[in-house]
């Protein structure tokens, strides 16, 4: 029996496609409706968490943040089975997830961490990304039940709430993603270019496909031979810039920023070296 608290568009989701796998699962979520919506589906639906949770052998949360887990993993905590095992997908604190692990731990449970890169589409065919770290003795037991979950599960070794970090460390990369995107297209309306404009090029032009290399590069810390030298590039951000103000007098919200950095280590000297070195400082290497 499998049990699952927290049925937002991913939660419910999971759930389908654990029913759709021949699995029995108890749900609950907190505005019960939303729950009671899984029954069509073959699921349980509970309006107390502890009575969700009686019987399962594994109870699984995708719900909001540090504090909420623990307010409901609380409200359950009275129905959980002995030895019950806890898997979580929410995206919390390195933090609250080494202080949950060893807190249910020393009640006799077995809490794993494993959040996701998975959109509500994911969930419910079983693709996408699921992360997993600490005691490999539990991430080894469990593999076979979340690799049915998710398309790849990635194990980031023995070290406790480290998957929480990957997971920050990719949610991350997504914000500046897009909030680069975003001065884009500003960028973009500035210039009286249209969006579908904007779509011709990214079709062919795919600079996704050189974030590894970017990634190697500042990881190696050998900035010399720039593919694209930092001064170069301050003066494309300059021209973004100009043009933005005078499109409108649109404001740019990241770039100036990265305008500011550049500056900073055009001052210390690494005006030739590639553009990449104003992340130099932000690694850690052995």
């Amino acid at each position: 029996m499998k049990a699952f608290l927290g049925m937002g568009l991913l939660g419910s989701n999971f759930v389908k496609a654990m029913l759709a796998k021949g699995e029995k699962v108890q749900v609950w979520n907190r505005t019960y409706l939303k729950a009671a919506a899984l029954e069509p589906f073959g699921a349980v639906a509970f309006e107390d968490a502890a009575a969700a949770v009686a019987g399962a052998d594994v109870v699984h949360l995708a719900l909001k943040d540090d504090e909420t887990v623990d307010e409901v993993l609380g409200l359950a905590a009275a129905g959980l089975m002995p030895g019950a095992v806890i898997i979580d997908h929410t995206t919390t604190s390195v933090e609250g997830a080494v202080k949950r692990t060893a807190a249910w731990k020393a009640l006799g449970y077995t809490y794993q961490h494993a959040p996701v890169f998975m959109g509500p589409v994911n969930a419910l065919e079983s693709t996408g990304y699921m992360l997993v770290s600490g005691d490999q003795t539990v991430v080894n037991q469990l593999q076979p039940w979340l690799a049915q979950l998710t398309g790849k599960l990635i194990s980031f070794g023995p070290e406790t709430g480290k998957a929480a970090g990957m997971k920050l460390l990719g949610n991350l990369f997504l914000v500046a993603f897009t909030a680069g995107m975003a001065d884009m297209f500003s960028l973009a309306k500035a210039l009286d270019i249209d969006a579908s404009d904007v779509f011709t090029l990214f079709d062919s032009w795919n600079p996704g496909a050189g974030v590894p290399a970017r990634l190697r590069r500042v990881a190696s810390g050998n900035y010399s031979n720039p593919s694209w030298a930092l001064s170069m590039a301050r003066k494309d951000t300059r021209l973004f810039m100009e043009a933005a103000e005078r499109g409108g007098g649109t404001k740019l919200t990241v770039i100036p920023s990265v305008a500011a950095e550049m500056d900073r280590w055009i001052a210390k000297g690494h005006g030739d070296d590639d553009w990449t070195v104003i992340a130099s400082d932000s690694v850690s290497r052995p």
